[in-house]
């Protein structure tokens, strides 16, 4: 799901900050598990002063016998490009914009 916070907790050098936020939900089909997640989209975007963009997307995890596990994928998304690799993760995944925090 994708949100556009209203309050900002630390300031864009250009531009807007979105979130991106992968929830999980279990659902017995992909429809039933956006309209949970677009439900608590609402919930999270009042609690954040945010606003939810209206894109949610869903997976189906193939682990509903076990508990998830190291490796297990939780998100995909295929998307068609005629860029190099290199310019691909510039474009979609390292535009020098992202707010990342690393764990130490």
């Amino acid at each position: 799901m994708v949100f556009r916070p209203l309050r900002i907790a630390f300031k864009a050098d250009h531009g807007t900050n979105y979130e991106e936020r992968v929830t999980l939900w279990r659902a017995s089909s992909l429809e039933e598990a956006i309209a949970h997640a677009e439900q608590e989209a609402d919930e999270y975007a009042d609690e954040l002063d945010a606003r939810y963009v209206g894109l949610a997307q869903a997976f189906h995890l193939s682990v509903e016998d076990r508990p998830l596990d190291d490796g297990d994928g939780v998100f995909s998304l295929i998307r068609e490009s005629e860029l190099a690799p290199d310019d691909y993760i510039s474009r979609f995944f390292d535009t020098g914009k992202e707010r990342q925090r690393e764990v130490e």
